[in-house]
């Protein structure tokens, strides 16, 4: 991680919702020398119209993100941050790769049921937990991070365990 600039996935199953998500939200509040992509291992081949709006409303820019394959990255991660829920059953793809790996399991808001407000309610909790522990990483000391893995990883999994 000694190059210019650290490149964070965002993997998910289908790249539709979370994922999606916290790419936006990481690349809207990250600094220059760090940057997010995300990718599923089944991508739905759209985003889900939710995400595009919760964006929208939170005055995140949206254009250019879609859906892909993690076979199909612009860049090579050093960090892979998994968002799939375990709770929820979901498989989880291993990145293979020398890369420093975490989960930030978030409850998939594609799944939820209900009405149009609960529905909605659903993406803005994905997207209040996923900005909570966004912000936490964009507060630690980035720069000694970076070159410090062991400890980066730490922090990475410590920050998994915020809720909002």
């Amino acid at each position: 991680m000694n190059q210019t600039v650290v490149n964070v996935l965002f993997l998910c199953t289908g790249n539709s919702c979370r994922s999606i998500l916290a790419e936006a939200v990481f690349n809207h509040l990250a600094p220059a020398d760090w940057h997010a992509m995300s990718a599923g291992s089944q991508p739905t081949g759209q985003v889900h119209p939710r995400s595009l709006a919760l964006l929208a409303r939170e005055g995140i820019a949206s254009d250019g993100y879609h859906s892909k394959s993690w076979d199909h990255l612009p860049a090579t991660p050093d960090i892979v941050i998994t968002v799939c829920a375990s709770a929820a059953g979901e498989t989880c793809p291993a990145y293979l790769g020398p890369v420093l790996r975490s989960h930030w399991g978030v409850e998939d808001p594609a799944h939820a049921t209900g009405s149009d407000q609960e529905i909605d309610a659903a993406f803005l909790t994905a997207y209040r937990i996923l900005r909570a522990r966004i912000e936490t990483f964009l507060a630690l000391p980035l720069d000694a991070l970076r070159q410090d893995p062991p400890r980066l990883k730490a922090e990475l999994d410590r920050i998994s365990e915020l809720q909002s």
